[in-house]
């Protein structure tokens, strides 16, 4: 939040390079379950130990989301006002993407049924229990319709939040937890495909995280945050990672991550506030987290067609889909997504200042995003 100078004006690097890692680990996740690049044999079970829990990035994704978004509301801020930087921010990458994909889907003739292709552009396929709906067209776009269910409840959650008097965030973020393991067992009598629907891609359910995000913010500005430190919370989180696959499936979806994801979310941000040496904030690492949310949209589809063309083999198609992804990421990133953003959200162009004033300028240029994340979130 920038409300005033100090801490609470801060930028948090840490969380922009932990967002590059998490795009990373669901993009291992798509090539394992791409079966021309996942291959067979010993490379195959490489992939399973480092990527077979790799859709948990999209868990740290809605955490990172409500924290990033808490940390940088302004003060007196309209929800119409936010409302449009964050259309600005997220919609048309989205759109430029999904048109690109559904056309290379029409020419190959495999078009989808016009029901999902329309939800799905106006993000609103996870709402419907069928997965030719909330996986149409550009597959991780749906938790795009997650974050829009998000944004448009932020103004009202932050209002209740901040009446909440700061000893009582804890419970707030207790509650927020218990849920989410009370969701699996809540989706018990439904079919698997209905329960997985039900934990993994409702809005309502997944905005718990979101909500443990947002509570950690407003925990950490009011010194109430008393968590591990960056070495214990990774260490945690990546016991947690390699564990998963042995865990209950609907258990296994998000309830086993997202507290040592939260964990280590909450002790990045606090390294940035406090000064604390932190590897995530490494400069190459800043510049992929910077591309991430392009990364993001544009993977899957690379990696989908790629798949058709390129020779059936493990590793190394799938480091050149990687290369491709992230190339194409950083064309969408500087081409479209930053000039069509401050084109819809209002804002000139940025200006170099002066040395001296160009930290505070980018600051003014893009306050509502300080760690340039929260957009997958």
């Amino acid at each position: 939040m920038r409300e005033g100078t100090g801490a609470s004006a801060k930028r948090l690097p840490s969380l922009t390079g932990l967002r590059w890692i998490a795009a990373f680990a669901v993009f291992g996740f798509h090539v394992l379950h791409t079966p021309r690049l996942a291959g067979d044999g010993a490379g195959r079970a490489v992939l399973e130990v480092l990527f077979g829990a790799g859709a948990t990035g999209v868990p740290f994704f809605f955490v990172l989301s409500g924290l990033v978004l808490t940390w940088s509301a302004r003060p007196g801020d309209r929800a119409a006002a936010f409302w449009r930087r964050r259309a600005a921010r997220v919609v048309p990458s989205h759109v430029l993407v999904w048109i690109g994909v559904l056309a290379v889907l029409v020419v190959t003739a495999r078009p989808e049924r016009p029901g999902p292709v329309l939800a799905g552009l106006v993000l609103m396929q996870s709402w419907v229990p069928d997965p030719a709906y909330y996986f149409a067209v550009n597959t991780p776009a749906w938790s795009l319709s997650c974050e829009i269910a998000f944004y448009a409840a932020f103004p009202l959650l932050l209002r209740a939040l901040r009446r909440v008097p700061a000893h009582r965030l804890w419970t707030v973020a207790a509650a927020a937890y218990a849920l989410i393991w009370l969701v699996p067992l809540a989706s018990l009598p439904m079919p698997l495909d209905l329960g997985y629907w039900f934990v993994w891609i409702l809005p309502v359910t997944r905005a718990l995280e979101f909500l443990l995000g947002m509570t950690l913010a407003l925990m950490i500005r009011a010194g109430r945050w008393h968590g591990p430190g960056l070495l214990a919370s990774s260490a945690l989180a990546l016991g947690a990672y390699l564990t998963q696959p042995l865990v209950w499936d609907r258990w296994g979806w998000v309830a086993w991550m997202s507290g040592p994801l939260a964990l280590l979310v909450a002790a990045a941000a606090t390294a940035d506030l406090r000064g604390r040496r932190s590897p995530l904030r490494a400069a190459w690492l800043v510049a992929l987290g910077e591309v991430s949310f392009a990364f993001y949209l544009v993977h899957q589809p690379v990696l989908r067609f790629g798949a058709r063309v390129v020779p059936q083999a493990p590793v190394l198609p799938a480091v050149g889909m990687l290369l491709v992804a992230t190339a194409a990421a950083w064309l969408l990133h500087r081409l479209a997504e930053r000039p069509l953003e401050r084109l819809l959200a209002g804002r000139r162009p940025l200006r170099r200042p002066p040395a001296q004033e160009s930290s505070t300028q980018e600051r003014a240029d893009r306050p509502d995003d300080p760690a340039q994340a929260g957009a997958q979130g």
